[in-house]
């Protein structure tokens, strides 16, 4: 009898789209119903797969909570926008990863999932510091090296590059993010979100003006 957690044998392919239907199912389950109220049984039937499929590409429940966090971030800022070619300007660089990072804060699915780790915050603290590395950390790490970057290139002066980075994220949350979560506006979108994410990145690059 083989275990849940069993997995793949040595060199057999993993089938892509089950896990991406796996993760799909997980997103929605977790924002609908929580983590503690979202069981692996309950993903395997949302993702129309057996349970053993999903132990198969997710060892346990905090490994595939992990993914769908990494997975959603991943979908508005993929590792590419924080690449620096050589002749890119910074502003451009800096816009798209402000128009990617404001996308992603204000969408249903990230709202949702923020107000599940609140919620969660004191009663299981080691998930939240999952989801923290999942998510958060992982888009602090590389605008942290991308700052680095610009840095040695001459493209900006920061002296503290990880102090700068959550000051960008800081600016594009701005206080509107906090009133959207506890529900009392809607989204910015169009034009008001053109503007503030242009806004924040002229700021921003004032800032840290290499002259």
């Amino acid at each position: 009898m083989h275990s849940p957690a069993a997995p793949n044998g040595p060199g057999r392919p993993k089938d892509l789209a089950k896990r991406q239907a796996i993760l799909d199912a997980a997103k929605t389950l977790f924002m609908r119903h929580g983590y503690d109220g979202s069981s692996m049984d309950a993903i395997a039937a949302e993702a129309a797969v057996s349970k053993l499929t999903v132990y198969s590409h997710f060892t346990d429940k905090e490994t595939l909570f992990c993914a769908a966090v990494k997975a959603k971030c991943a979908e508005q800022l993929p590792e590419l926008l924080f690449e620096l070619p050589e002749d890119a300007p910074i502003e451009r660089v800096l816009g798209n990863i402000a128009h990617g990072f404001h996308e992603l804060i204000n969408s249903r699915e990230s709202i949702e999932l923020h107000r599940v780790m609140v919620a969660m915050a004191t009663q299981n603290p080691t998930l939240s510091q999952l989801f923290f590395e999942a998510g958060p950390q992982r888009l602090l790490n590389e605008m942290e090296r991308l700052l680095r970057q610009a840095d040695q290139a001459g493209k900006l002066r920061i002296d503290n590059p990880r102090s700068a980075a959550e000051h960008f994220f800081s600016l594009i949350k701005g206080g509107h993010h906090f009133r959207l979560l506890i529900g009392c506006t809607a989204p910015l979108e169009g034009i008001s979100a053109h503007e503030h994410v242009r806004d924040v990145v002229g700021l921003f690059l004032r800032a840290y003006a290499p002259n």
